[in-house]
This record gives structure tokens, sequence and C-alpha cells, in this order.
């Protein structure tokens, strides 16, 4: 009966019916695109042709203080291969480490945190045990609403190492000033300082992850118990199965973001590098290139070399997803 059904719904229709589909389809696909002219428009003017744009630069010898009359020379491959050398981005200079290997290593620390820490909160926000877990969970995403460079700025006032109430609240307790973390000014404490500001924003990551456990079926819960499982094995079986592409979505969304990462360091250290040159960050250096040294085509070609390198990490994501993500009524071999 269902096979006779599914025939029957995808049969092909009658001429007649046909033309007034299509007449329909053409009118729907006509005021779609008419709906979404203006978002067309902008990704043309302001995403598409600088992307392009980029690409070209890449080519050439171009520096913004050549001006509109400046003739930029074909340099082919050249500043490939200067990105491809350049120690500032690979190995470091003055005994600070490349660029791209701080964001690496910053990305190790920071990674973890931002995957499981708002899944831990979600876990919780989504206990019947927890009294008030509306009040929490609105008061968890708030701080995403804020505008970041001004949650920076409130990050600075309080771990402000003279003047912070974090430090004082130290002292209080009995530490001594001397022990006091200097944070953002101390290497050791600079990247620890940059994970605690992000948590600042974990609350939509959070709302994802609590909209993903509270999408699995409770007869699953209740077929484990039957069988005996404790509460690490249903997270194991089930829990975690089942949220499986909601982790890796907001896996996929933090690996990017920390190969982008470039706002806190240019806020909070001035874009300077210090301490001791660590948070000199590769999308920190592609906006000095680009912006400081106004060399438009090295700052372009840098700027591909990180695309390629984020396409291939998500690129190896979606070819490991198979072995652990799980798509309820997906058939696998």
């Amino acid at each position: 009966m269902f096979e006779q059904l599914s025939r029957s719904k995808f049969q092909i229709p009658s001429p007649r019916v046909y033309r007034q589909m299509s007449k329909i389809k053409r009118r729907e696909m006509r005021d779609g695109l008419l709906f979404i002219l203006p978002w067309l428009i902008g990704f043309f003017i302001f995403t598409f042709l600088p992307i392009i744009a980029s690409l070209i630069f890449s080519f050439l010898d171009l520096r913004i203080t050549d001006g509109i009359l400046g003739r930029p020379q074909f340099v082919g491959l050249q500043n490939y291969k200067q990105v491809f050398t350049d120690p500032q981005i690979w190995t470091g200079t003055g005994g600070t480490r490349g660029s791209m290997w701080i964001t690496i290593r910053f990305g190790l620390i920071g990674l973890p945190v931002g995957l499981f820490l708002p899944l831990g909160l979600a876990i919780l926000m989504n206990s019947p045990y927890l009294k008030g877990s509306m009040f929490f969970r609105s008061a968890f995403y708030m701080p995403y609403i804020i505008p970041f460079v001004a949650a920076i700025f409130l990050w600075g006032g309080m771990l402000n190492p003279e003047t912070g109430w974090i430090n004082r609240a130290l002292m209080s307790i009995g530490v001594p000033r001397t022990m006091v973390p200097n944070w953002a000014n101390d290497v050791n404490w600079v990247y620890p300082t940059y994970v605690i500001m992000g948590i600042w924003g974990i609350g939509n990551a959070m709302l994802i992850m609590l909209s993903g456990l509270q999408g699995v079926p409770t007869e699953l819960y209740d077929a484990s118990k039957v069988d005996g499982a404790n509460t690490w094995q249903q997270f194991r079986n089930v829990t975690f199965p089942m949220i499986s592409p909601v982790i890796f979505f907001n896996l996929v969304l933090i690996v990017i973001g920390l190969f982008q990462y470039f706002l806190v360091p240019l806020v909070v250290n001035n874009g300077t590098g210090r301490p001791g040159g660590a948070t000199m960050f590769f999308n920190l250096y592609l906006y000095k290139t680009f912006f400081t040294f106004q060399n438009m085509s090295y700052g372009s070609a840098m700027a591909w070399l990180l695309f390629f390198i984020i396409l291939i990490v998500t690129l190896f994501l979606f070819g490991t997803a198979p072995r652990w993500v799980y798509y309820a009524g997906e058939r696998r071999s």
C-alpha cells in the first residue's frame, strides 16, 4: 500500500496539470527572486566582487600608496611564494613564534572550551531537576547580544592587573600582589585571558546544543533504563549520537572562527602582538599587512592562503563526520 501511494504521489501529471504547475512554479520563482534581489545585489557588490578583486590583487604588485593612477605589475605567483617562505607566518622572528603556529596553538586551547562548555551548560539547562532554568537560559544568552567590542572593553577593565576587581578580589582573600595574574600582559596568562573573554559569548552555542538535546526522543531514554544503562551509558549511546549533528555544526563554526581570530588581540593588545609576540595571530598579521603596511597584493595572497587552509580543515571534518555523526533515518552501508 505504501509503495502504491508513493508511486501515485510522484506520477507524471497530465499535460493540462503540467502547464498549470509550470505557471505556478514560474510565478513562485519570479516572486522569490524579486524578494531576495536586495540580498543578491548586496552579496554581489560587497562580497563577490571583493573576493574576485582580492584574487586578482594576489597576482599583482599593488600597494595602497600607489593610488588610483598607479600601474600595478603582474608578478604571477611571487606573492604566494613569499607567503610560504615568510618566517613571520611559519617560524617566527626574534625569538617569537610564527603567526600560524600562534593561531593553531590558541585553537588547541580554545576549541575544547568552546565546544564542551556549552554542551555541559546545555545538559544542565535541560535537567528537569534545575529550578529556574528559563532564567538561567536567558542569563547565559544575554551577553551574546551585547556588541563584542563593548564586552572586550568590559573584560579589559575587570582583568586590569592594577584596578580590576578580579585581582582585587584575589588580594582580598590573601593572594599576594606579586602572585596575582597579569592577565593579558603576561605570556603565560594571555591565552587563558582570551578564553575567559570568549566564554562571555557561549550563550548562542549553548542554545543550539539545548535545542538538540530537547529533540532527543524520551522513548530512547526509557528503553535504555530498561536495559540497565547508567547516566554515562545513556549519554554515550543515546544523547551523543542523537545530538552529534548539532555538535558537528558547532565544531565547524568554532574551527572557522578560531582560524579567523582577530578582534580580541586587536582591541586588548592594540594589535601589537604583545606580550612577547604571543598575540600576533595570522588574521591580525594579515590585517596589518593590508592596512598598516598597505601591501594589498601580499595581504590578498595571505587571505587566500587562509581560505584554503580553512577549506582543507573543513573538508577533513566533513570527511570524518560519517564515522561519528548520526542522522536519524540515515542508512549506512
